[in-house]
């Protein structure tokens, strides 16, 4: 498994030094964008709109938005001082309590633990202590760049981390709109419907349950492609380099035409034909 991260566990004088790993992965069927008409995958760009051009990753800055359209720009340096100053820091458990005393709500994301060198006979403690108390560890960790509440338990036969979120984080169910507060119910319906969800209990088994969907999704995908039914990006043409040659001489050969000054008649000759038509005239 990947290492998400490394540091120390302590509770009390106990150190434990650990590597962190993902415990859960998201197996999403992932689909790409097309141009319905040419098949060739959509590109997204970074542009600015007030230079209205494409930027490039070394030309963005972070800045927290105080205000409408009012930033305070924050540098990487410090951002990246503060998160090593924090990191650096060993993530300490600091009160001990029952799994079944926080909502389900409050959870967020798994990681495995295991023990870095040196760091297996005190992993062992911890993970033996947890079992034979059934309590969790909550302590605070900074994982990419954010200080999260965390649950340190036992699963199966390793430490795990669980990810819980702040109560500002987990919105007031006041808010939530058309709640009843109260609504009379039949008993005859009320005995119905417990006596279903006592048919219906069981233990759990999570093997039993499969993402139907995405087993279709990839049944379908497996069948078009088996059937031919697939399409190629087209590459994007080259240019080409003698249109674009010729097109530049034409325009260069117009523009020369309109800016060619017109040819001025000779004064001399100017003067001639003046000299002619008075004769003429003179001699009628």
């Amino acid at each position: 498994m990947h290492t998400m991260w490394k540091g120390t566990i302590s509770f009390g004088l106990v150190n434990i030094p650990v590597k962190m790993h993902a415990a859960t992965e998201n197996k999403d069927v992932k689909l790409r964008q097309l141009h319905k008409e040419c098949k060739s995958p959509v590109k997204y760009e970074k542009v600015c709109p007030i230079c209205d051009k494409e930027i490039k990753s070394e030309e963005i800055v972070k800045a927290y938005e105080y205000s409408k359209n009012k930033f305070v720009v924050l540098d990487d340096e410090d951002i990246e001082a503060l998160r090593k100053e924090q990191e650096d820091k060993a993530v300490e458990i600091v009160d001990f309590v029952k799994l079944q005393d926080i909502d389900p709500i409050y959870f967020e994301k798994s990681y495995y633990l295991s023990p870095n060198e040196g760091g297996s006979k005190a992993y062992g403690l911890l993970r033996n202590a947890l079992n034979d108390t059934g309590k969790i560890g909550i302590a605070k960790m900074i994982i990419r760049s954010k200080e999260q509440l965390a649950v340190i338990r036992v699963y199966e036969n390793a430490l795990v981390v669980e990810t819980i979120h702040y109560p500002d984080e987990v919105r007031s169910v006041q808010d939530v709109p058309n709640i009843p507060e109260e609504v009379k119910i039949v008993k005859k319906e009320l005995d119905t419907a417990k006596m279903l969800i006592d048919q219906l209990t069981t233990e759990f088994e999570p093997e039993k349950y499969n993402d139907d969907y995405r087993t279709a999704l990839l049944d379908l995908i497996e069948e078009k492609k088996n059937n031919a039914q697939t399409t190629t990006a087209k590459d994007k043409p080259a240019p080409d380099n003698v249109t674009n040659l010729m097109d530049a001489l034409q325009a260069s050969l117009e523009r020369a035409k309109s800016e060619k000054p017109k040819p001025k008649q000779p004064k001399q000759v100017k003067r001639k034909a003046k000299t002619t038509a008075s004769k003429k005239k003179a001699a009628t």
